[in-house]
C-alpha cells in the first residue's frame, strides 16, 4: 500500500484518456464505458445522473464522447436523462474531420420495447451524417418497429432479447471500433457478464445519498469479472479510475 501524490496539471483532461491504444487487430469493437458513481456506490440522484455530475466530471463526460465511433446507452436512461444527439466542442469536431472521421459519433439506443419518444432530439435533431441508431431484437412490436425505422437506423440484434455479443459485432461490420457505453447499469452489466467491456472509466463523486441503484447490475449468475487499474486523475474531490479488464 503506498499514497498517491499529486502530479503534473493536465491541461487537456482528455489526454490520458486519448493516449490509449484501442485498435483490435481482429477488427472487434473496443468497448469502454463511462460512469459516475457516489461514495456509497449510488448512480442516480432522484432518478438522473446529473444532479451526482461534479463540474470536472461533465467536462471528461462531454470531452470522452470524441474518442468514440458510436456512443450505446439503454433506453432508460435516454428516457430519463432526455438525451438528444451527441455535440462536441468546436476544437473536438474539427480534429475528427482532420483525421478523416464524422465530426460527431451518432448515439445508438439499445431497447427491446422500443418504447420512446420518436419526436424527442435523439431523433430529429441528429445530424445527417450521424443518424441516431436503434438496437432491438427480432421480437419487438411490429408497429413500434415501423415507427423506429421512419426515425433512426434500425439494427435487429437477437430475437426475444437484444444479444450484446451481435450488437457489438453488427456495430463493428458498420465501422464502429471504439464503442462508448454511457449506461444504464443494466446494460453495462449485460456487457461485463458477457465479457465484452475492455474498459471502464469510473468518476468518483463526493456525495452520498443517492438512489440505491449502482454504478452496474449484474445478471443473474453473471461471473466476476477482475479489472486492473491503469491510471487515477483528481480534480478537487472528484476521483477519475481508468481500470481495463485483465488480471487484477
Amino acid at each position: 500500500m503506498h499514497f498517491l501524490r499529486p502530479g503534473p496539471v493536465l491541461t487537456d483532461p482528455l489526454e490520458p484518456y486519448a493516449e490509449v491504444d484501442r485498435v483490435r487487430p481482429d477488427g472487434r469493437c473496443w468497448v469502454m464505458a463511462h460512469m459516475v458513481g457516489g461514495l456509497d456506490g449510488s448512480a442516480a440522484i432522484g432518478g438522473r445522473v446529473a444532479e451526482l455530475s461534479t463540474a470536472p466530471d461533465a467536462q471528461l463526460f462531454r470531452l470522452m464522447r470524441a474518442l468514440a465511433d458510436v456512443v450505446l446507452v439503454g433506453a432508460e436512461t435516454v428516457r430519463r436523462e432526455g438525451y438528444g444527439p451527441v455535440q462536441l466542442p468546436p476544437e473536438r469536431v474539427a480534429a475528427r474531420l482532420a483525421a478523416g472521421r464524422p465530426a460527431t459519433p451518432p448515439l445508438a439506443v439499445v431497447t427491446r420495447s422500443l418504447d420512446l419518444d420518436w419526436s424527442s432530439r435523439a431523433f430529429t435533431a441528429a445530424p445527417a451524417g450521424s443518424r441516431t441508431l436503434v438496437i432491438t431484437c427480432q421480437q419487438a412490436d411490429p408497429g413500434r418497429l415501423t415507427q423506429a425505422r421512419a426515425a433512426a437506423d434500425v439494427l435487429l440484434a437477437g430475437q426475444g432479447r437484444v444479444d450484446p455479443g451481435l450488437a457489438l459485432a453488427m456495430l463493428a461490420d458498420r465501422g464502429c471500433r471504439v464503442v462508448l457505453c454511457e449506461g444504464g447499469p443494466t446494460w453495462l452489466g449485460e456487457l461485463v457478464a458477457a465479457g465484452l467491456l475492455d474498459e471502464l472509466c469510473l468518476t468518483v463523486s463526493p456525495m452520498m445519498g443517492g438512489d440505491p441503484l449502482p454504478v452496474s447490475i449484474s445478471p443473474p449468475g453473471g461471473p466476476l469479472v477482475p479489472f486492473a487499474l491503469r491510471h487515477v486523475l483528481g480534480d478537487g474531490d472528484t476521483l477519475f479510475l481508468r481500470y481495463e479488464r485483465g488480471t487484477a
